[in-house]
């Protein structure tokens, strides 16, 4: 969790505990009702001022304001939970669980950043070519004037293999305004989608795309699911074509899949890590509204961590990754983590191109493959088909739930 947080909070709950604020009952026989972070969502047209009397009323403290719509954070006791939820201007009351940044098991290959006295000659990760980004290279495309949104640790100010390309950001954590990149995981995923072709370290998919930090999460690659939803709606509201969130949780909390489906309906494509735990995906892949990305290795096929199920839409090379990394390091990682970003270049390459848009001649109907509104713009649906129908198809034929529809070709769909 953030330790950042914990002294404060231990010294807040102290002080609530000893004025009696929260009522607890210290018993050995009985369990401590201690409050938790909770997302309080209020029905529209209910005043700050307002809010803050019904939070006052039930005993809770509020933490902060989400970005979008009716909702705070707060600290709620289970009293206190019962007290809104009987509330009639309160909508829902949801826990605002920990996220976490998703780096899988490490293998033989992987081995942590180490300083080095010079920048290392550039070298084509394997990744990117198994993904057939580099074809698309000689064609002249690069990705230039795609936003992508990299919602995870920041981005590292200070490295030059992605200063070129990083042209903002934000931080959703509260112990700083600053997106640099305190972790190493944001970073590394930046790295895979748009490090710079230059002449040191590594190249991303797209490597003259722009990029965004978005800080959700902390120095130890955890933070609070309302700081994910804000980062989401950031983005929302800051231009960003892709979006990729290579971090996840078990728990599915309404108000996460509404920023989703927000981003979905403004025309963001949202691509998320499926998860390392060989099991279910996770959250916000598992959500319809968002491509869900699963592992392969170096021979195309899924590592045992790699989460599975229905709602796997796509596979990308996910092991002994090697890119960028927090200051001006560069590591090898392994993770759904390092899939997710391959695909985020993939959709940033459909973009680029224009679309099928075709209509019958004789009834003037949408005759389009992918464009299928017909409106001469790829919506985030179009461009995860075309992903989807251009991949190579691995596992058992057709979709299943370990690679989906099979391995992303950035080529494919850039040409197709």
């Amino acid at each position: 969790m953030k330790r950042p947080y914990f002294r404060f909070v231990s010294v807040f709950l102290v002080a609530i505990v000893v004025s009696g604020f929260f009522g607890f009952v210290f018993a050995e026989s009985e369990e401590i009702n201690l409050p938790q972070r909770k997302i309080v969502v209020f029905k529209d047209g209910v005043s700050d001022v307002e809010k803050g009397r019904i939070l006052s009323a039930a005993r809770s403290v509020k933490v902060h304001k989400l970005r979008h719509g009716d909702a705070l954070v707060a600290y709620v006791d289970n009293t206190s939970e019962t007290k809104l939820l009987k509330n009639a201007k309160v909508v829902r009351v949801e826990d605002d669980v920990v996220v976490e940044a998703l780096e899988g098991a490490a293998d033989a290959t992987d081995k942590k950043a180490k300083p080095a006295a010079t920048q290392p000659v550039q070298m084509l990760p394997w990744g990117v070519y198994r993904i057939n980004a580099d074809r698309v290279w000689t064609l002249g495309e690069t990705g230039g004037g795609i936003n992508i949104g990299i919602i995870d640790t920041g981005i590292s100010t200070t490295h030059p293999d992605l200063l070129g390309n990083i042209k903002g950001g934000v931080s959703e954590v509260a112990y700083t305004s600053n997106w640099n990149d305190d972790n190493g995981h944001g970073s590394h995923v930046a790295g895979v989608v748009a490090a710079l072709n230059n002449t040191i370290g590594v190249v991303g998919g797209v490597p003259a795309a722009n990029l965004y930090a978005i800080k959700v999460l902390d120095r130890n690659g955890s933070g609070y699911l309302s700081d994910v939803i804000d980062g989401i709606d950031w983005a929302t509201a800051n231009g960003m074509q892709v979006i990729n969130l290579s971090l996840g949780t078990t728990t599915d909390v309404r108000s996460l899949h509404d920023a989703v489906i927000r981003a979905q309906n403004a025309g963001v494509v949202v691509v998320a890590a499926a998860g390392n735990s060989g099991g279910s995906v996770i959250y916000p892949a598992a959500y319809p509204e968002a491509i869900a990305v699963a592992a392969t290795d170096f021979s195309n096929s899924a590592p045992y961590w790699s989460s599975r199920g229905p709602e796997v839409d796509l596979a990308a090379p996910g092991v002994s990754i090697y890119s960028t990394y927090k200051g001006t390091k560069y590591a090898t990682l392994s993770g759904t983590s390092m899939a997710s970003p391959h695909v985020a270049a993939a959709a940033a390459f459909v973009l680029k191109r224009a679309t099928d848009t075709a209509f019958d001649e004789l009834d003037n109907s949408c005759v389009s493959e992918f464009d299928v509104n017909c409106n001469g713009a790829w919506d985030p649906k179009e461009v995860q088909a075309k992903l989807e129908a251009t991949a190579t198809d691995l596992g058992t034929g057709g979709q299943d739930d370990i690679y989906g529809y099979g391995l992303v070709s950035a080529y494919a769909a850039f040409t197709n």
